[in-house]
Protein backbone atom coordinates (compact mmCIF):
# COMPACT_ATOMS: atom_id res chain seq x y z
CA UNK A 1 0.00 0.00 0.00
CA UNK A 2 1.52 3.24 -1.16
CA UNK A 3 2.53 5.67 1.44
CA UNK A 4 2.14 9.64 2.10
CA UNK A 5 4.84 11.72 0.78
CA UNK A 6 7.15 12.81 3.94
CA UNK A 7 8.74 15.30 2.30
CA UNK A 8 7.26 17.75 4.88
CA UNK A 9 9.60 16.10 7.29
CA UNK A 10 12.77 16.67 5.87
CA UNK A 11 11.74 20.73 5.39
CA UNK A 12 14.74 23.23 7.19
CA UNK A 13 13.69 24.72 10.39
CA UNK A 14 15.46 27.50 12.14
CA UNK A 15 15.15 29.29 15.18
CA UNK A 16 17.44 31.50 16.65
CA UNK A 17 21.26 30.36 16.31
CA UNK A 18 19.77 26.83 15.34
CA UNK A 19 19.74 25.77 11.73
CA UNK A 20 18.33 21.93 11.37
CA UNK A 21 18.33 20.26 8.39
CA UNK A 22 14.86 18.55 9.10
CA UNK A 23 11.84 18.56 11.10
CA UNK A 24 12.50 15.14 13.38
CA UNK A 25 13.61 15.36 16.94
CA UNK A 26 15.05 12.40 18.96
CA UNK A 27 13.25 12.63 22.28
CA UNK A 28 15.05 13.06 25.46
CA UNK A 29 14.86 9.16 27.11
CA UNK A 30 15.96 7.99 30.27
CA UNK A 31 19.04 5.52 29.82
CA UNK A 32 20.54 4.50 32.90
CA UNK A 33 23.91 4.11 31.49
CA UNK A 34 25.96 6.60 33.39
CA UNK A 35 27.86 5.21 36.40
CA UNK A 36 28.93 7.76 39.11
CA UNK A 37 26.18 10.47 36.82
CA UNK A 38 29.43 10.08 34.08
CA UNK A 39 28.62 9.38 30.39
CA UNK A 40 31.35 7.25 28.72
CA UNK A 41 32.28 6.14 24.92
CA UNK A 42 29.10 4.45 24.48
CA UNK A 43 27.01 7.27 25.22
CA UNK A 44 28.99 8.90 22.59
CA UNK A 45 28.62 6.32 20.38
CA UNK A 46 24.68 5.85 20.92
CA UNK A 47 24.52 9.61 20.04
CA UNK A 48 26.62 9.82 16.92
CA UNK A 49 24.96 6.73 15.50
CA UNK A 50 21.82 9.05 15.34
CA UNK A 51 23.19 11.89 13.84
CA UNK A 52 25.25 9.65 11.39
CA UNK A 53 20.65 8.36 10.59
CA UNK A 54 20.18 11.88 10.08
CA UNK A 55 18.35 12.89 13.17
CA UNK A 56 17.94 17.16 12.96
CA UNK A 57 17.77 17.40 16.55
CA UNK A 58 19.26 15.04 18.87
CA UNK A 59 18.07 15.75 22.71
CA UNK A 60 19.92 14.17 25.65
CA UNK A 61 19.06 11.65 27.98
CA UNK A 62 17.62 14.01 31.07
CA UNK A 63 20.97 14.71 32.89
CA UNK A 64 20.61 16.90 36.13
CA UNK A 65 21.53 19.72 37.41
CA UNK A 66 23.56 20.40 40.64
CA UNK A 67 21.48 19.23 43.46
CA UNK A 68 21.34 17.07 46.87
CA UNK A 69 19.12 14.37 45.53
CA UNK A 70 18.16 15.66 42.16
CA UNK A 71 18.34 12.10 40.26
CA UNK A 72 16.47 9.20 41.08
CA UNK A 73 18.17 6.29 40.04
CA UNK A 74 22.27 5.69 39.77
CA UNK A 75 22.49 5.27 36.57
CA UNK A 76 21.11 8.70 35.17
CA UNK A 77 24.13 11.06 34.45
CA UNK A 78 24.85 14.62 35.90
CA UNK A 79 25.44 17.84 34.20
CA UNK A 80 27.78 19.31 36.52
CA UNK A 81 30.97 18.25 37.29
CA UNK A 82 34.61 18.44 35.60
CA UNK A 83 34.25 14.56 35.00
CA UNK A 84 30.64 14.29 34.21
CA UNK A 85 30.73 17.24 31.83
CA UNK A 86 34.32 15.79 30.49
CA UNK A 87 31.85 13.49 29.76
CA UNK A 88 29.51 15.54 27.81
CA UNK A 89 31.87 17.43 25.62
CA UNK A 90 32.89 14.04 24.47
CA UNK A 91 29.13 13.18 23.41
CA UNK A 92 28.69 16.37 21.77
CA UNK A 93 31.92 16.59 19.62
CA UNK A 94 31.25 13.07 18.49
CA UNK A 95 27.52 14.69 17.37
CA UNK A 96 28.95 17.36 15.84
CA UNK A 97 31.41 15.16 13.69
CA UNK A 98 28.88 13.44 12.34
CA UNK A 99 27.12 16.51 11.12
CA UNK A 100 24.26 16.44 13.52
CA UNK A 101 22.91 19.38 16.06
CA UNK A 102 22.24 18.61 19.78
CA UNK A 103 21.39 20.22 22.92
CA UNK A 104 21.12 18.39 26.95
CA UNK A 105 18.12 18.21 28.93
CA UNK A 106 18.36 19.34 32.05
CA UNK A 107 16.28 18.11 34.87
CA UNK A 108 15.62 17.78 38.61
CA UNK A 109 13.53 14.75 39.20
CA UNK A 110 11.95 16.37 42.26
CA UNK A 111 10.26 13.79 45.07
CA UNK A 112 9.29 11.29 42.32
CA UNK A 113 10.09 7.36 43.35
CA UNK A 114 13.12 6.42 42.67
CA UNK A 115 13.78 3.46 40.39
CA UNK A 116 14.88 -0.06 41.32
CA UNK A 117 14.38 0.83 45.11
CA UNK A 118 17.51 3.50 45.12
CA UNK A 119 17.72 5.99 47.65
CA UNK A 120 20.12 9.11 47.90
CA UNK A 121 22.20 10.57 50.38
CA UNK A 122 19.99 13.45 50.81
CA UNK A 123 16.09 13.91 51.58
CA UNK A 124 14.93 14.20 48.26
CA UNK A 125 12.92 17.67 47.32
CA UNK A 126 9.63 19.55 46.00
CA UNK A 127 7.17 22.34 46.52
CA UNK A 128 5.23 21.01 49.25
CA UNK A 129 7.24 17.62 50.60
CA UNK A 130 4.55 15.29 47.85
CA UNK A 131 5.44 13.09 45.26
CA UNK A 132 1.84 13.18 44.38
CA UNK A 133 -1.48 14.28 46.14
CA UNK A 134 -1.86 12.67 49.45
CA UNK A 135 1.43 11.28 49.49
CA UNK A 136 4.09 12.37 51.58
CA UNK A 137 7.94 12.17 50.61
CA UNK A 138 10.84 14.09 51.12
CA UNK A 139 10.84 17.96 52.46
CA UNK A 140 9.23 21.47 51.10
CA UNK A 141 11.70 23.29 49.56
CA UNK A 142 12.63 26.78 51.57
CA UNK A 143 13.00 29.94 49.43
CA UNK A 144 17.14 29.34 49.74
CA UNK A 145 16.11 26.18 47.93
CA UNK A 146 14.30 27.61 45.12
CA UNK A 147 16.90 30.36 44.61
CA UNK A 148 19.49 27.26 44.63
CA UNK A 149 18.25 25.46 41.95
CA UNK A 150 17.52 28.36 39.73
CA UNK A 151 21.06 29.21 39.62
CA UNK A 152 21.63 25.38 38.76
CA UNK A 153 19.79 25.34 35.89
CA UNK A 154 21.49 28.34 34.50
CA UNK A 155 24.87 26.94 35.64
CA UNK A 156 24.17 23.65 33.72
CA UNK A 157 23.09 25.80 30.59
CA UNK A 158 25.00 28.01 30.55
CA UNK A 159 28.21 25.00 30.82
CA UNK A 160 26.19 23.23 27.65
CA UNK A 161 26.87 26.31 25.68
CA UNK A 162 30.15 26.73 26.59
CA UNK A 163 30.83 22.95 25.71
CA UNK A 164 29.53 23.82 21.98
CA UNK A 165 25.82 22.48 22.63
CA UNK A 166 23.30 23.76 20.19
CA UNK A 167 20.67 24.53 22.07
CA UNK A 168 19.49 23.09 25.52
CA UNK A 169 15.89 21.90 27.07
CA UNK A 170 14.70 22.40 30.27
CA UNK A 171 12.41 19.44 31.13
CA UNK A 172 9.27 20.78 33.09
CA UNK A 173 6.87 17.51 32.79
CA UNK A 174 5.98 14.14 33.50
CA UNK A 175 5.44 14.49 37.43
CA UNK A 176 9.35 16.06 38.18
CA UNK A 177 10.39 18.75 40.08
CA UNK A 178 9.18 21.61 37.86
CA UNK A 179 6.00 19.98 37.13
CA UNK A 180 5.44 19.21 40.72
CA UNK A 181 5.02 23.13 41.17
CA UNK A 182 2.44 23.33 38.07
CA UNK A 183 0.27 20.87 39.98
CA UNK A 184 -2.08 21.85 42.27
CA UNK A 185 -2.46 18.80 43.93
CA UNK A 186 1.67 19.25 44.73
CA UNK A 187 2.33 22.61 45.23
CA UNK A 188 0.08 23.61 48.35
CA UNK A 189 2.40 26.55 49.05
CA UNK A 190 1.03 30.05 50.35
CA UNK A 191 4.15 32.13 49.44
CA UNK A 192 5.02 33.30 45.89
CA UNK A 193 5.78 30.22 44.26
CA UNK A 194 2.46 28.68 45.08
CA UNK A 195 -1.80 29.61 44.36
CA UNK A 196 -4.54 28.95 43.11
CA UNK A 197 -4.08 29.42 39.54
CA UNK A 198 -1.53 28.03 37.35
CA UNK A 199 -0.23 31.35 36.25
CA UNK A 200 0.75 31.61 40.26
CA UNK A 201 2.10 28.25 39.47
CA UNK A 202 4.38 28.52 36.97
CA UNK A 203 6.41 31.34 38.86
CA UNK A 204 9.40 28.96 39.98
CA UNK A 205 9.43 27.68 36.00
CA UNK A 206 9.56 31.66 34.94
CA UNK A 207 11.96 32.27 37.58
CA UNK A 208 14.17 28.95 35.97
CA UNK A 209 13.54 30.27 32.15
CA UNK A 210 14.66 34.26 33.01
CA UNK A 211 17.73 33.07 34.97
CA UNK A 212 18.80 30.02 32.37
CA UNK A 213 17.63 33.10 29.05
CA UNK A 214 20.19 35.40 31.26
CA UNK A 215 23.06 32.94 31.45
CA UNK A 216 23.16 31.94 27.65
CA UNK A 217 22.34 35.14 26.10
CA UNK A 218 20.28 36.48 23.32
CA UNK A 219 20.83 33.80 20.35
CA UNK A 220 21.14 30.80 22.40
CA UNK A 221 17.61 28.60 21.85
CA UNK A 222 15.61 27.45 25.21
CA UNK A 223 13.54 24.74 24.95
CA UNK A 224 11.07 23.39 27.58
CA UNK A 225 9.13 20.60 28.04
CA UNK A 226 5.71 20.59 29.16
CA UNK A 227 3.12 17.95 29.76
CA UNK A 228 -0.37 17.90 30.92
CA UNK A 229 -0.26 14.08 32.20
CA UNK A 230 2.27 12.92 34.89
CA UNK A 231 3.69 9.61 35.46
CA UNK A 232 1.57 9.29 39.31
CA UNK A 233 -1.36 10.10 37.46
CA UNK A 234 -2.07 9.95 33.70
CA UNK A 235 -5.59 11.49 33.97
CA UNK A 236 -4.04 14.72 35.44
CA UNK A 237 -4.70 17.83 33.31
CA UNK A 238 -2.89 21.38 34.17
CA UNK A 239 -4.93 23.43 31.51
CA UNK A 240 -8.69 22.47 31.27
CA UNK A 241 -9.20 25.23 28.41
CA UNK A 242 -7.19 27.16 25.97
CA UNK A 243 -7.45 30.22 28.35
CA UNK A 244 -5.31 28.19 30.81
CA UNK A 245 -3.15 26.61 28.74
CA UNK A 246 -1.97 30.43 27.44
CA UNK A 247 -1.81 31.58 31.08
CA UNK A 248 0.40 28.48 32.04
CA UNK A 249 2.57 28.88 28.42
CA UNK A 250 2.85 32.34 27.88
CA UNK A 251 4.59 33.72 30.88
CA UNK A 252 7.21 30.98 30.04
CA UNK A 253 7.93 32.28 26.85
CA UNK A 254 8.00 35.60 27.72
CA UNK A 255 10.55 34.60 30.05
CA UNK A 256 12.66 33.43 26.93
CA UNK A 257 11.16 29.94 25.70
CA UNK A 258 11.56 29.44 22.32
CA UNK A 259 10.16 26.24 21.55
CA UNK A 260 7.63 24.51 23.60
CA UNK A 261 7.82 20.54 23.53
CA UNK A 262 4.51 19.37 24.35
CA UNK A 263 4.00 16.00 25.63
CA UNK A 264 1.33 13.65 25.28
CA UNK A 265 1.13 9.91 24.78
CA UNK A 266 -0.60 9.84 21.57
CA UNK A 267 0.37 13.04 19.00
CA UNK A 268 -2.50 12.25 16.94
CA UNK A 269 -5.08 12.69 20.22
CA UNK A 270 -7.16 16.10 20.26
CA UNK A 271 -6.27 18.24 22.98
CA UNK A 272 -9.43 20.01 23.53
CA UNK A 273 -12.23 18.06 21.29
CA UNK A 274 -15.04 19.50 22.51
CA UNK A 275 -13.93 22.78 20.80
CA UNK A 276 -12.45 21.48 17.42
CA UNK A 277 -13.50 17.53 17.28
CA UNK A 278 -11.66 14.56 17.04
CA UNK A 279 -9.11 15.56 14.45
CA UNK A 280 -8.58 18.75 15.89
CA UNK A 281 -5.19 20.38 17.22
CA UNK A 282 -3.30 18.49 19.29
CA UNK A 283 -1.35 19.56 22.64
CA UNK A 284 1.53 21.00 20.59
CA UNK A 285 -0.68 22.64 18.26
CA UNK A 286 -2.71 24.59 20.67
CA UNK A 287 0.50 25.74 22.63
CA UNK A 288 1.31 27.21 19.20
CA UNK A 289 -1.88 28.91 18.73
CA UNK A 290 -2.03 30.42 22.13
CA UNK A 291 1.67 31.97 22.68
CA UNK A 292 2.79 32.06 18.88
CA UNK A 293 5.90 29.93 19.83
CA UNK A 294 7.75 27.22 17.84
CA UNK A 295 6.75 23.79 19.39
CA UNK A 296 7.61 20.19 19.30
CA UNK A 297 5.26 17.72 19.38
CA UNK A 298 5.38 14.14 20.52
CA UNK A 299 3.96 11.00 21.64
CA UNK A 300 4.17 7.30 19.88
CA UNK A 301 5.37 7.90 16.67
CA UNK A 302 6.07 5.02 15.02
CA UNK A 303 4.34 2.37 17.78
CA UNK A 304 0.99 0.71 17.63
CA UNK A 305 0.78 1.52 21.33
CA UNK A 306 0.97 4.80 23.52
CA UNK A 307 4.71 5.71 24.90
CA UNK A 308 3.84 4.28 27.94
CA UNK A 309 2.45 0.68 27.63
CA UNK A 310 5.47 1.08 24.70
CA UNK A 311 8.05 1.23 27.43
CA UNK A 312 7.18 -2.21 29.09
CA UNK A 313 6.19 -4.72 26.28
CA UNK A 314 5.59 -5.60 22.70
CA UNK A 315 6.73 -4.40 18.85
CA UNK A 316 5.85 -1.23 17.45
CA UNK A 317 4.67 -0.54 14.05
CA UNK A 318 4.68 3.10 12.02
CA UNK A 319 2.80 3.27 9.00
CA UNK A 320 -0.16 4.44 10.69
CA UNK A 321 1.23 6.73 12.95
CA UNK A 322 3.48 8.11 9.87
CA UNK A 323 0.61 8.85 7.52
CA UNK A 324 -1.21 10.85 10.63
CA UNK A 325 2.17 12.55 11.71
CA UNK A 326 2.55 14.28 7.92
CA UNK A 327 -0.77 15.21 7.75
CA UNK A 328 -0.66 17.22 10.51
CA UNK A 329 3.22 18.43 9.58
CA UNK A 330 1.44 19.63 6.46
CA UNK A 331 -0.75 22.02 8.03
CA UNK A 332 1.48 23.03 9.91
CA UNK A 333 -0.39 22.16 13.28
CA UNK A 334 3.49 22.36 15.11
CA UNK A 335 7.07 22.77 14.20
CA UNK A 336 8.41 19.48 14.45
CA UNK A 337 8.40 15.83 15.97
CA UNK A 338 9.90 14.40 18.73
CA UNK A 339 10.79 10.16 18.04
CA UNK A 340 11.64 8.48 21.33
CA UNK A 341 11.29 4.70 21.40
CA UNK A 342 11.71 4.23 17.09
CA UNK A 343 14.84 5.81 17.67
CA UNK A 344 16.08 3.38 20.33
CA UNK A 345 15.91 0.56 18.36
CA UNK A 346 17.09 1.79 14.95
CA UNK A 347 19.49 4.50 14.78
CA UNK A 348 18.81 5.01 10.59
CA UNK A 349 15.09 5.16 11.10
CA UNK A 350 15.23 8.95 9.75
CA UNK A 351 17.54 8.20 6.98
CA UNK A 352 15.34 5.26 6.03
CA UNK A 353 11.46 7.43 6.37
CA UNK A 354 13.48 10.13 4.01
CA UNK A 355 14.49 7.65 1.43
CA UNK A 356 11.07 5.77 1.52
CA UNK A 357 12.21 2.57 2.22
CA UNK A 358 9.62 1.92 5.01
CA UNK A 359 9.77 -1.26 4.55
CA UNK A 360 13.08 -1.57 6.35
CA UNK A 361 12.09 0.11 9.61
CA UNK A 362 12.34 -1.98 12.66
CA UNK A 363 10.06 -0.73 14.67
CA UNK A 364 10.60 -0.62 19.01
CA UNK A 365 11.38 -3.64 20.12
CA UNK A 366 11.62 -3.48 23.95
CA UNK A 367 14.66 -5.63 24.04
CA UNK A 368 16.61 -2.31 23.22
CA UNK A 369 15.99 -0.75 26.11
CA UNK A 370 18.70 -3.17 27.98
CA UNK A 371 21.84 -1.68 25.85
CA UNK A 372 22.56 1.02 23.86
CA UNK A 373 22.14 0.12 20.51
Amino acid sequence: MPHRDTSSLFRPFSVRSLELKNRIVMAPMTRLFSPEGIPGPASAAYYRRRAEGDVGLILSEGTVVDRPASRNDAGIPFFHGDKALAGWKNVIDAVHDAGGRMGPQIWHTGATRYINGWEPDAPVESPSGLDSPGDPRGVSMSEEDIADTVAAFAKAAADAKRMGFDTVEIHGAHGYLIDQFFWAGTNLRTDRYGGLTIKDRSRFAVDIVGAVREAVGPDFPIILRVSQWKQQDLSVRLAASPTEMENWLRPLVEAGVDVLHVSQRRFWEPEFPEIDGENGLNGAGWAKKVTGAATIGVGSVGLDNDVVNSAFAGKGSTSASLDRLVERLERDEFDLIAVGRALLSDPQWVAKVERGDHGALKGFDAASLAELV
